[in-house]
């Protein structure tokens, strides 16, 4: 095979910092009308957004220290960019926090406060918003970023949806999201919706999260954090989601191993769970290219996910349930028609009721 080199081709930017080179995702067509958009991590763009922002508008100053809580993505996102605008950065760290991502933050320079172990993800959520409290008493110089309900979060989702209008230009979008947060599904989606409204979001649920209602079901095996939440989050705009999907464990192990098996794409387990969702959305409205969001890779999961590979179901015989109301909600795998409605009143939590301040949302 004679290999032709193009002389001609652009040459690769130089980056004034990491964040650039990091946040940049790349597009990997798995099918005529599915387009996986893989991160190495997707919250820089979140982190990256809102503090240009904090720093711009005057709220923070060189040196002062930033404090959030974090399951671990949003954490170096965070600490990334305190690097870059030379801020301090603290987090209160989930239990779920391994010892590679804390090497990486304290060589940051961050403080990191890790919770007790604990199989209690609401537990482990109360308790690190009952630390980051204790923090801002002690030190009331301290600005709490409050990634899970200042809609500032929002803001940095608008250059990755541009970024997407100019790689897949004219074609109809659906994309398929966690829902965790929600900054980076409602963002991305808002900003795509600015150019065409009819651009659609699916999410994706765990069994468990209080999201979207599933709060009553278990998954002892879930260690899906990022997709879903025990806790109310602000940033989730329940009225723009098109249709949700809830998933257990086992299904999204699987569809994270057949990810890999399929296309050697190496993503996390929420990067599975959307690409199984993807799938069965992309079979049934074949005019439209899916959009699957890959906010991180495999590494967090290499040993309850990639090292049972060979216990994986066949995510080629998986099919959801399709249901007309929450009261029909059944595990492994539920698909609902949300039609961009609201979900009801928010319960009010430690968090949300100690706000300082309350932006527009973007």
């Amino acid at each position: 095979m004679r290999i032709v080199l193009d002389h001609h081709a652009a040459a690769p930017p130089v980056h004034e910092h990491v964040t650039d080179a990091v946040k940049t995702p790349s597009l990997i067509r798995l099918a005529p009308n599915t387009v996986l958009v893989r991160f190495e991590t997707l919250k820089v763009y979140a982190a990256l957004g809102a503090v240009r922002h904090l720093v711009d508008t005057g709220v923070l100053r060189p040196g002062q220290t930033v404090v959030d809580s974090s399951s671990g993505i949003y954490a170096l996102a965070l600490a990334m960019a305190c690097h870059r605008y030379g801020l301090r950065c603290h987090i209160v760290a989930s239990t779920t926090v391994n010892d590679a991502m804390r090497a990486q933050l304290e060589i940051l320079g961050v403080t990191v406060d890790q919770m007790p172990p604990s199989d209690d993800l609401r537990l482990d959520q109360n308790r690190r918003v009952a630390r980051v409290r204790e923090l801002l008493a002690l030190h009331p110089d301290m600005h709490w970023m409050r990634q899970y309900h200042d809609p500032v979060h929002h803001l940095g989702y608008a250059e990755p949806a541009d970024l997407l209008r100019r790689a897949l230009p004219g074609e109809p979008l659906t994309v398929v999201a966690s829902v965790g947060t929600g900054a980076s599904s409602g963002g991305l989606t808002r900003a795509l919706r600015e150019h065409d409204p009819l651009t659609r979001l699916v999410g994706v649920q765990p069994f468990g999260s209080v999201t979207f209602g599933s709060e009553r079901f278990t998954d002892p095996d879930a260690i899906i954090a990022g997709i879903g939440s025990a806790i109310h989050f602000d940033n989730v705009h329940h009225e723009l989601y098109d249709r949700v999907h809830w998933l257990d464990f086992r299904h999204a192990m699987a569809a994270t191993i057949g990810l890999m098996r399929e296309h050697a794409v190496f993503a996390g387990l929420s990067t599975g769970a959307a690409y199984l969702a993807a799938k069965w959305e992309a079979e049934r409205d074949p005019l439209r290219t899916h959009v699957v969001i890959g906010p991180d890779t495999g590494h967090r999961y290499t040993d309850r996910v990639f090292a049972r590979h060979r216990e994986a179901l066949d995510s080629a015989l998986l099919d959801p349930v399709e249901i007309a109301s929450l009261d029909e909600l059944t595990p492994p795998w539920a698909v609902i028609d949300w039609a961009r409605r609201p979900y009801g009143p928010a319960v009010p939590t430690q968090e949300r009721t100690h706000e300082r301040r309350k932006d527009p949302v973007p």
